[in-house]
C-alpha cells in the first residue's frame, strides 16, 4: 500500500469608463533577491578562535523537523488489520458496552474503541451505569442500521456503499454529534459525489448549517445559485422560504452578487478584446507604413501584389480600407466622417506609443507628439490609460519604463 501523508490537506482592474470626446473609450512578481548567504562559522575562526560557534540557519532544523513530521504522518495499515478490527466488532468478543437504538436494538461494542475514537462517547461511558456486567448506552434519533454503521467505522474505517448511500444523511449528523471528523468527511464526500440534486440540495445546506461543514455548504450554495430556477420551484425552497426566511434572503443577496461578478467578468472580457484588437490595428498600421503589404505600402517599397501569401497580421486588411478611405475622404477633418475620426485616433494612439517618433514612417506621428506637450492634465491621464490597457492586453507593460525615459 502507498505510504498515507496524514499532515498534508487538499482543499477544493477593472477601471470606469471615462468620457472622451472620441469615440475611444478610456479605462481609469517581484523575485525575491538571493543573496550569497555569509559562512559565519568561517569568519568566526577565522577573527576570533575563542567565539563560540553560531546557531545553525533557520532552514537546517526546519528541514529536520520536516523530515521528522513526514515520518509520524507515514502510515501503512495492511488489510488484515483492518479486517481484525471489524471482526472484533461483528463478533463481539469480549466486549463490555451495550449501545441501545430508538427500535431496542443492542449492539454490542467495546468501551475503549468508543471512547477513544470519540470524546463525546467517553463522556457518556464515564457516566453510564452498569447492567449484568455490560456497560449501556443510548443513541437515539437515528435507525439502527445507520447506527450499526457508525460504530463499525468507529472500529475499521470501513462501511458498505449501499448502506452508505441509504443512511448518509443520518451518519452526518452522528459523526456531528459525536465528533468524529474522519465519518465527516467521509460523508460529505458521498454527498458531493453521489446524493445532491437539485431536489434536495437545500435540505442538505440547512443541514450542512447545523453540522458545522462549512464545504459542503459552499457546495450546495453554488448548486443553487447555477440551477436558481429548476431549485425554487422544488418543496424544498417553499418549506424553506416558510421557516427559514433569512437563510432565502441570505441564498438571493449571493445569487444578486454572483450575477454581478458574471456581468464583470463578461464586461473585463469585452474590454480586453478591445483593447488586443487596438494593439493588432497598430502593429498592422506599422507593418503597412513601414513595409507594406500586398497592395498597399510606403512610395519607395515595392508591393508585394495580390499573390503574395497571406498577411501574418490580422488586422492588416481592415487598417488598409481605412487608410485608403482616409486618403480619399473628401471631408477628412475629425468630427465630420465617422470613418476619418476613427483614422484620427489610431494614429494618435500609435503616436502615444511610439518611442522614436523621429524615425517612424507612420503619418503626423510627430505632430502628435507635439499636440501632447499642449494638452491638459486631465486628457493626458486619459490617453495614458489607454495605452496602458492596449499594452496589457498582450503583456507588453515593460515597454512602459522606455516610454517614460523617452518623455523625461
Amino acid at each position: 500500500m502507498e505510504c498515507l501523508e496524514l499532515g498534508s490537506s487538499d482543499f477544493f482592474m477593472e477601471g470606469d469608463a471615462i468620457d472622451s470626446p472620441s469615440e475611444i473609450h478610456l479605462e481609469s512578481d517581484s523575485l525575491a533577491g538571493t543573496k550569497a548567504v555569509p559562512d559565519h562559522r568561517r569568519y568566526a575562526q577565522l577573527h576570533c578562535s575563542n567565539a563560540p560557534d553560531p546557531p545553525p540557519l533557520p532552514g537546517t532544523s526546519y528541514g529536520a523537523r520536516r523530515s521528522s513530521r513526514k515520518a509520524k504522518a507515514c502510515s501503512r495499515v495492511p488489510e488484515e488489520v483492518l479486517d481484525s478490527w471489524d471482526k472484533l466488532f461483528l463478533e463481539g468478543y469480549q466486549a463490555d458496552l451495550r449501545v441501545s437504538t430508538d427500535d431496542g436494538t443492542e449492539i454490542l461494542s467495546h468501551s475503549c474503541v468508543l471512547g477513544v475514537k470519540s470524546p463525546v462517547l467517553r463522556a457518556m461511558l464515564e457516566d453510564a451505569k452498569l447492567k449484568h456486567g455490560f456497560r449501556c448506552i443510548r443513541i437515539s434519533g437515528a435507525p439502527s442500521e445507520a447506527v450499526h454503521v457508525f460504530i463499525r467505522f468507529l472500529y475499521s474505517s470501513r462501511f458498505e456503499q449501499e448502506q452508505m448511500k441509504k443512511h448518509v444523511l443520518h451518519l452526518l449528523v452522528l459523526s456531528h454529534v459525536f465528533s468524529v471528523s474522519s465519518m465527516k468527511t467521509v460523508c460529505i464526500d458521498q454527498l458531493e459525489r453521489n446524493f445532491l440534486a437539485p431536489d434536495n440540495v437545500v435540505d442538505i445546506l440547512q443541514l450542512a448549517g447545523l453540522c458545522d461543514a462549512p464545504r459542503l455548504s459552499l457546495v450546495c450554495t453554488r448548486m443553487i445559485l447555477g440551477d436558481f430556477k429548476t431549485v425554487s420551484l422544488t418543496d424544498g425552497w417553499k418549506v424553506m422560504r416558510r421557516v427559514n426566511p433569512s437563510l432565502e434572503q441570505e441564498l438571493l443577496e449571493s445569487l444578486v452578487e454572483a450575477e454581478t461578478e458574471r456581468q464583470e467578468r463578461a464586461k473585463r472580457i469585452e474590454e480586453k478584446k478591445v483593447y488586443l484588437q487596438l494593439y493588432e490595428a497598430m502593429e498592422a498600421l506599422i507593418h503597412i507604413c513601414r513595409d507594406g503589404c500586398r497592395t498597399i505600402g510606403p512610395r519607395d517599397q515595392a508591393l508585394k501584389g495580390s499573390r503574395a501569401a497571406v498577411c501574418k497580421f490580422p488586422a492588416c486588411k481592415g487598417i488598409e480600407l481605412l487608410v485608403r478611405h482616409f486618403s480619399n475622404c473628401s471631408v477628412r477633418v475629425p468630427g465630420g466622417c465617422a470613418n476619418c475620426k476613427r483614422m484620427w485616433q489610431l494614429l494618435e494612439l500609435h503616436s502615444r506609443m511610439r518611442f522614436t517618433p523621429d524615425t517612424c514612417k507612420v503619418p503626423l506621428c510627430r505632430h502628435f507628439k507635439e499636440k501632447m506637450q499642449h494638452l491638459g492634465r486631465k486628457e493626458e491621464t486619459k490617453w495614458n490609460l489607454l495605452v496602458c490597457k492596449v499594452l496589457e492586453s498582450r503583456g507588453t507593460m515593460g515597454f512602459i519604463s522606455e516610454r517614460t525615459k523617452f518623455e523625461t
